[in-house]
């Protein structure tokens, strides 16, 4: 059974910075491409970042490409997502979920409609 932690969400200022992380288990991490997305009250979830499986490959969403970098760790099963310059538009939680075996990322497709618990990120103006 597929099981995402994720962790690093809080409440932030403007112009701040946050580091999230999720770490999987019950896959084979280092052989799937790895994605993170967002879901904002009464929005639907939206696409913020993904990596290939060797990492080589990262793709973000139009509204968080260059203040965001996301990250892979295949020895500690986990997926990380720094943001910079935070605003209140990016107030969501977080999810992250895997892609498909040895996927390069993009389009990010799901070989598991697995999601954790999310991380709420809330950022203040």
């Amino acid at each position: 059974q597929v099981e995402l932690i994720e962790s690093g969400g809080g409440l932030v200022q403007a112009g701040d910075s946050l580091r999230l992380s999720c770490k999987a288990s019950g896959i084979s991490f280092s052989m799937y491409a790895m994605g993170w997305f967002r879901q904002a009250p009464g929005k639907e979830r939206e696409f913020v970042a993904s990596i290939g499986w060797r990492g080589r490959n990262t793709y973000y969403g139009t509204s968080v490409r260059d203040r965001f970098t996301i990250s892979r760790d295949n020895a500690q099963r986990t997926v990380d997502l720094q943001m910079s310059r935070l605003q209140p538009e990016d107030t969501a939680i977080y999810y992250c979920t895997p892609g498909v075996k040895y996927g390069s990322g993009w389009p990010f497709e799901q070989e598991y409609d697995n999601w954790g618990q999310g991380t709420q990120v809330t950022v203040s103006s």
